[in-house]
């Protein structure tokens, strides 16, 4: 487990070797060095490996599991939903779409967020396209597995964020 408390040497975003185009989009938003939960978990992100982190709120946790993800599928084709992101209410979700679209404006990649409260059309219409990643709580995702067109067979990445609240 990775934990935002142990010191570690801060890096510019560059010397993390991410996609040209995220690192045009951290810019953007102003981002020019990793916080400390971003460097230690980006490094074994990009390497592919399994992580499981735990860091304050606003420690910037989101991209530390957004990044690399966005990173790997960011030359892949498109069409089929390959990251899946669960978390526990809306608002953390849309929190979550937020920041991945501000990262990922210069790639191309898609997300669509699934979530109760709303009319499941839009969703439905996100699964059917494929989007590259789906956020969503885990009772609105239930929901539509009950309709064939909810599948994740492309799936490669799955997100638990706030994993103890759900």
């Amino acid at each position: 487990m990775l934990c935002a408390q142990k010191p570690d040497k801060i890096l510019a975003f560059s010397a993390l070797k991410l996609h040209p185009t995220l690192l045009r989009g951290l810019k953007d938003l102003g981002f020019t060095r990793p916080t400390p939960i971003q460097s230690r978990a980006i490094p074994p992100g990009l390497e592919g490996r399994d992580l499981l982190a735990n860091a304050a709120t606003g420690s910037g946790k989101t991209a530390a599991f957004l990044l690399p993800i966005l990173h790997q599928l960011a030359d892949r084709p498109r069409g089929t939903s390959r990251a899946l992101v669960l978390a526990p209410t809306r608002e953390l979700a849309l929190q979550i779409l937020d920041d991945l679209n501000g990262l990922a404006r210069y790639t191309g990649l898609t997300a669509a967020p699934v979530y109760g409260g709303v009319g499941m059309g839009p969703q439905e219409k996100a699964f059917r396209k494929g989007v590259d990643f789906l956020i969503a709580t885990p009772g609105r995702l239930l929901d539509h597995f009950q309709y064939d067109y909810a599948t994740l067979s492309g799936l490669e990445y799955l997100v638990l964020d706030e994993a103890d609240r759900m």
